[in-house]
């Protein structure tokens, strides 16, 4: 049986870069050079986001003092405004940009009601000229007996709670497939068949990560407001290709880096606040990390045998390498980047693969994609 190694073409190193900058203009990221941008910002009218949009804008400052509601949220997404269509111009042609949003509920002025970060963004993405794509939306189920708003029992007296959140999808026009190496690394990016059926899916529901930055942070914030890794992962497996570059700029703890760094891709992962960037760079570069990030990779495997062993009908595919059985022709060139090593040059995290293909051939490559 042949290793994945025995073809040059699986040859993989992927580099990190971690630094602090303005996502209203992706501090040094070059137009046209990434193919997709994984982010959740800053969500208008949480409270704990007034000071950071304030410190922006002094419309915001001045609508937030004088509860002038519907003021505060649109100046606070026209702060916003300017990192999208950033994020318009660093994107390739056929990319994609990924937003992990949730609305708002807040009470101001004395009334009480509901601010649609959602629809204010998709408002704003297909004014810059993306393709809008069906949404994601994210469920976090809790069981606290908090979590209801409002006064109770009595009709009128109690409003819905909000347990999900939503990721928007567009893209940026089309993606062409020039040279024999694209349509190789882009067999290879292929998801399973099983794993497309469920993250495909307009509703994931899993549970999200550990807020709490401690009071000695350094960032002024008590909360991270980070994404599980789950939620990047997927995307970034279902949008982009081994090889590619993804960016996020509103990086915070790192959780957009190590979900490009467990599948294989490039990022550049943007912050304004050192200290959050710092403890990105220490997260990325654990060791606690870099076997969640393998244990995530290697997962795609192991779960891809267990479907295989109890699918009933008969299987006609094969991978190429491996021979194990695959749903579809599409995913006979499978190949699952594993990180191995990380190690720093200058101011990039640059990371070394073992390959994992169906039914758990590895190969150990040190040359750059």
């Amino acid at each position: 049986m042949r290793s994945a190694a025995d073809n040059p073409h699986l040859q993989l190193e992927t580099r990190h870069l971690l630094h602090c900058g303005d996502a209203a203009d992706l501090t040094g990221v070059a137009d046209g050079s990434v193919q997709l941008v994984v982010t959740s910002p800053p969500y208008p009218m949480i409270t704990m986001w007034d000071e950071q949009f304030s410190a922006q804008s002094e419309t915001v400052r001045s609508a937030l003092a004088g509860a002038r509601c519907n003021e505060a949220f649109e100046s606070m997404h026209r702060v916003l405004d300017r990192t999208w269509q950033a994020c318009h111009a660093a994107l390739a042609e056929g990319g994609f940009l990924c937003v992990n949003i949730g609305d708002a509920v807040r009470t101001c002025a004395g009334e009480f009601r509901l601010y649609s970060n959602y629809a204010r963004i998709v408002q704003a993405v297909t004014a810059l000229g993306f393709t809008l794509l069906p949404s994601v939306v994210w469920r976090k189920p809790t069981n606290s007996p908090t979590k209801f708003l409002g006064s109770g029992m009595l009709p009128g007296g109690a409003y819905v709670t909000l347990e999900h959140e939503k990721v928007i999808i567009c893209r940026k026009g089309t993606r062409e497939v020039r040279s024999a190496d694209e349509r190789s690394r882009r067999r290879r990016s292929a998801v399973f068949w099983e794993e497309r059926n469920e993250w495909y899916s307009d509703l994931w529901a899993f549970t999200g990560m550990r807020q709490d930055l401690g009071h000695n942070n350094g960032s002024g914030r008590r909360r991270s407001a980070a994404f599980p890794l789950e939620l990047p992962f997927r995307l970034v497996c279902m949008y982009s290709w081994i090889g590619d570059t993804v960016c996020d700029p509103f990086s915070g703890t790192g959780t957009s880096t190590c979900a490009a760094i467990a599948a294989g891709r490039n990022s550049i992962g943007i912050d304004t606040d050192p200290s959050l960037v710092s403890k990105a760079r220490e997260r990325v570069c654990s060791s606690d990390t870099m076997a969640e990030l393998q244990s995530r990779s290697r997962q795609r495997v192991v779960d891809h045998g267990r479907f295989i062993e109890n699918r009933k009908q008969e299987t006609k595919h094969r991978h190429s390498v491996s021979g194990c059985p695959v749903v579809t022709g599409q995913e006979t060139e499978v190949t699952i980047p594993v990180p191995k090593n990380l190690r720093t040059e200058e101011k990039e995290i640059v990371c070394s693969y073992d390959l994992l293909v169906p039914g758990g051939t590895t190969g150990t490559t040190t040359s750059r994609s």
